[in-house]
């Protein structure tokens, strides 16, 4: 028996193996992408990072709940240490809200010195963009009717909330692939695709990631691991998934609503051009050739 607080994580070969599963799935995406790998290896580095995860989360939910190592103390620094993970996220994230920004409030000659680039369509965001909104912004309701639950040992109530914000998440990605095979344009058409792309993309694995997550957490509950005052696990996952929801909101207002208006603006203003020009043509013309 130990005299203090705190837990000494035994030796663990997940960190190992899931830094080589993660390797090699991103590897082997870039490689795919360029035609220098195949499936083999992007399933292969997929199936050893999932396996990872079950076996990793598996280790920590039996030291949680079952070997009671999980004291008030580990439980502290487990949310500070949830608090620098979505700390470094949000700064991973503004890395590419900084490209955006750059890109579109200085356009430089390469993308018609305009905003959408000449020959850009955005995306309208009052199509499914708002619809994804509205998804999520619920989906953040939910999870917190789970909480709500959770803290006043309402069981069904933590499950069916907890269900509704699993389908949710899968409704998004759903609805935000869709997205992606009708968009207009690719990652390859100019900066605007590819930091569009690259934003929401990053920001929907962040969501599928979640979704896991918060799945996890379903499962653990109908298995009896929460109690009022222990379910740090759903806490971390409320966090993640409200990060998610933040991220969202950001994105549907700088890179969907931003680049929709500046498009309208910019038609508009093309349109303007061309009748103010059309007139002062009209008005010089010589009075013979009335």
């Amino acid at each position: 028996m130990t005299k203090h607080a705190f837990h000494i994580v035994d030796p663990s070969p997940w960190p190992l193996t899931g830094a080589v599963g993660a390797l090699l799935l991103v590897s082997s995406i870039g490689g795919w992408a360029h035609k220098y790998s195949g499936m083999l290896m992007i399933s292969a580095g997929l199936i050893l990072t999932i396996a990872t995860m079950i076996q990793w989360w598996r280790d920590v939910t039996r030291e949680a709940t079952f070997q009671g190592k999980h004291t008030e103390k580990v439980q502290d620094g487990m949310r500070f240490g949830m608090i620098l993970f979505i700390t470094s996220e949000v700064i991973f994230f503004l890395a590419f809200f900084w490209a955006f920004f750059h890109s579109s409030l200085s356009p430089n000659v390469e993308v018609g010195s305009q905003w959408p680039p000449t020959g850009i369509s955005p995306i309208n965001p009052f199509d499914v963009p708002l619809l994804n909104t509205t998804v999520l912004l619920t989906s953040g309701a939910t999870v917190t009717w789970a909480h709500m639950a959770i803290l006043e040992s309402r069981w069904s109530e933590a499950n069916l909330s907890l269900l509704f914000t699993v389908t949710l998440g899968l409704y998004f990605t759903l609805l935000q692939a869709g997205e992606y095979v009708l968009a207009p344009f690719s990652m390859a058409d100019s900066v605007y695709g590819s930091t569009f792309y690259i934003a929401t993309g990053f920001h929907g694995l962040h969501v599928i990631i979640g979704t896991l997550f918060i799945a996890s957490m379903l499962y653990r509950h109908l298995n009896f691991h929460f109690s009022q005052g222990h379910h740090f696990g759903f806490e971390a996952s409320a966090w993640y998934w409200h990060f998610v929801d933040v991220v969202w909101l950001f994105l549907f207002m700088c890179i969907y609503w931003w680049g929709f208006f500046f498009n309208k603006l910019k038609k508009l203003s093309s349109s303007y051009l061309g009748n103010e020009k059309s007139c002062i043509f009209v008005s010089d013309m010589p009075e013979s050739w009335g």
